[in-house]
């Protein structure tokens, strides 16, 4: 049964740390080191600043400088609603809506929360002692739950803005927690961050600890979309199908493009990943997976399709991982409108 809740989220005081845009960034595990001086150098408070931080120890004296000089400030208990507008990797215009809450963190086990997807332990560990050290949630995660929305933006302008994303604050958070608590949800993206909570939280032994911030999407939301990440490989692979399924890979060489049927029953992730991951790489953009190979970069593309979010669910009710980057959620969450001090 899933506890999610409103809570205290802290927000930046703009009128001290200034503009929002300036603040924000993407989730810490898609930025290089290029991206992170790039948003450090937009603002002193920029939030990779504690997201990725130089030491653990150096995040944590930020945060309590930030919260003791006024930078964050404190805001009454609530859940609030998201909006982000964004243009997809296909060039087409969505809105995804969500809202934002806590979640108590439950070992996999009791089946509240499924994963979809392998961890690794290395971002573990690091995710593990950042947040033994700040003591606060510093960025969401993406669930998804299998049921209509249970709250959409209020009617006025929004509480905050940012990089397409607005959020308004919702007093009355009963309708969402009561909609949310028989149902299960699905981890979109977040898998290392939501693992390390719950070793965390094992580790306190108290309820504060085992908070979390969670943005959850309704997978009957219009918006809501997965997109395809396609394989490309250094060196030459050959796949083999099954004729007449109905699923289909592209595998592309500098001879042409040939069309593979997967066998029934198997994803076309699942087939791609049998040839192993010596040489892999990944892209989102089908074009430029095959000019990788036309232009000699590459020996092999293959170009996937969407994998539909009723298999992912499917496979993760059964207690099955998909293979690495079999999804594709699009547009990433931000990081820096919201924290969820667990103190």
């Amino acid at each position: 049964m899933a506890v999610v809740q409103p809570f205290r989220a802290q927000r930046y005081d703009t009128a001290l740390a200034g503009p929002l845009d300036d603040l924000v960034a993407p989730p810490y595990d898609v930025i290089d080191d290029a991206l992170r001086a790039e948003l450090a150098a937009r603002s002193p408070h920029n939030v990779v600043r504690l997201t990725l931080p130089e030491t653990e120890e150096a995040a944590a004296a930020t945060y309590r400088d930030w919260v003791g000089r006024g930078v964050l400030v404190d805001e009454e208990p609530a859940v609030w609603a998201l909006r982000q507008e964004y243009v997809g990797p296909d060039g087409v215009a969505r809105t995804r809506e969500g809202v934002v809450a806590s979640l108590t963190v439950e070992p996999y086990e009791t089946g509240t929360v499924l994963p979809h997807e392998r961890t690794h332990r290395g971002p573990k560990e690091g995710r593990l002692r950042l947040l033994r050290a700040t003591r606060v949630q510093l960025e969401p995660i993406f669930l998804l739950y299998d049921a209509p929305p249970v709250a959409g933006p209020p009617a006025r302008e929004p509480d905050l803005a940012a990089g397409g994303a607005s959020l308004w604050r919702l007093a009355d958070a009963a309708p969402v927690t009561e909609a949310l608590a028989d149902l299960q949800l699905l981890i979109a993206d977040g898998h290392h961050r939501y693992e390390t909570a719950v070793a965390f939280a094992q580790e306190e032994g108290t309820a504060a600890a085992a908070q979390m911030l969670v943005v959850l999407v309704s997978t009957h939301d219009p918006g809501l979309e997965i997109f395809p990440t396609h394989r490309v490989f250094a060196e030459p692979r050959s796949l083999e199908g099954a004729a007449g399924g109905e699923r289909t890979v592209v595998e592309v060489t500098r001879d042409g493009r040939r069309t593979v049927h997967v066998p029934e029953g198997m994803l076309d992730v699942e087939l791609v990943d049998t040839l192993g991951h010596d040489g892999i790489s990944y892209t989102a953009d089908a074009a430029e997976a095959e000019r990788r190979v036309l232009d000699g970069e590459a020996a092999v593309a293959y170009v996937l399709e969407p994998t539909r979010i009723e298999d992912v669910f499917a496979y993760a009710r059964r207690g099955q991982v998909l293979p690495q980057k079999t999804t594709y959620f699009f547009p990433k969450l931000l990081s820096g409108l919201l924290f969820h001090p667990l103190a």
